[in-house]
């Protein structure tokens, strides 16, 4: 697969004075492929959401290259492609909801980018059909549920066709309802349309979906690899700071009580399959 983001040696610092700078990233490098699925895990301040804003040219490395499908991220002439090509969401929908019906804020990245009236009302329709939410379209973003309003700001990216979709904690505000409608939309999105999707959460079952995930910590990766491997390692996350899903949890307590369990245990249905050969 052709890689369509490259970070080389980056490092970025925060500068809050002369003499108060933060660092954030420390010398980091990643390739990601076109079409991959990426998890990036992290405690608060461990640089997840400083590593999202580099990939798409909202923030500038300090040290090293971002190369976004050729383009490099510190020539400002690249930055409206860059931006064209790798889209945004965060964790707060009404952030990115500007218009009084639905679909015309999914019309208004399409309107910016100068693209003709009827070519619009296509994306319109084609991205909240893909998003699911076409049957909301005339209804005012502010009588929408938690989930439909970040599926909205989904779909205003995807009208704008990217090719890669960086998403900062979109469900951190959600109930467990609006979360699942938004995994499987980036679900759909990834394996159906192709999108490469750099996923950032704190919640461990939303990255068992994933190809690939990285675990950052004082702003280096410190683990990587798929979801089963990753979460095998237990100890460590939880030095870390952090969890494992709690389908793994749960086998690593029936493990201790003697019943024979996968280590990498990661979904529900695993674990009942897994209970059933056991006995």
């Amino acid at each position: 697969m052709k890689e369509i983001i490259k970070v080389e040696g980056v490092s970025f610092y925060y500068n809050y004075g002369k003499e108060d700078q933060v660092l954030a990233l420390d010398d980091i490098s990643l390739n990601i492929n076109k079409g991959e699925f990426i998890t990036v895990l992290g405690h608060n301040g461990s640089g997840k959401s400083t590593l999202a804003r580099l990939l798409n040219a909202l923030l500038i490395p300090n040290k090293g290259k971002v190369i976004v499908d050729g383009l490099m991220t510190t020539q400002t002439d690249n930055l409206w492609p860059i931006r064209q090509t790798v889209g945004m969401v965060f964790q707060n929908p009404d952030n990115q909801i500007v218009a009084t019906t639905v679909e015309e804020d999914v019309a208004f990245g399409p309107e910016n980018l100068g693209i003709p009236s009827h070519t619009i009302r296509e994306r319109v329709d084609e991205a909240l059909k893909l998003i699911g939410i076409y049957h909301l379209r005339q209804r005012p973003p502010h009588h929408l549920s938690g989930g439909q309003k970040q599926k909205l700001a989904i779909a205003g990216v995807v009208a704008m066709r990217p090719r890669c979709l960086i998403l900062d904690e979109p469900t951190a505000l959600l109930d467990p309802e609006g979360r699942r409608e938004v995994m499987a939309t980036v679900k759909k999105l990834n394996r159906e349309e192709k999108i490469t999707v750099i996923y950032i959460t704190h919640f461990m079952e939303e990255a068992i979906i994933s190809d690939r995930i990285m675990v950052m910590d004082q702003g280096r990766f410190v683990m990587e690899g798929t979801p089963k491997g990753v979460f095998s390692r237990t100890e460590k996350l939880r030095e870390l700071g952090l969890d494992v899903p709690q389908v793994t949890e749960l086998a690593q307590i029936l493990r201790k009580d003697g019943i024979h369990l996968p280590l990498d245990t990661l979904e529900i249905e695993e674990l009942v399959m897994s209970l059933c050969s056991s006995k």
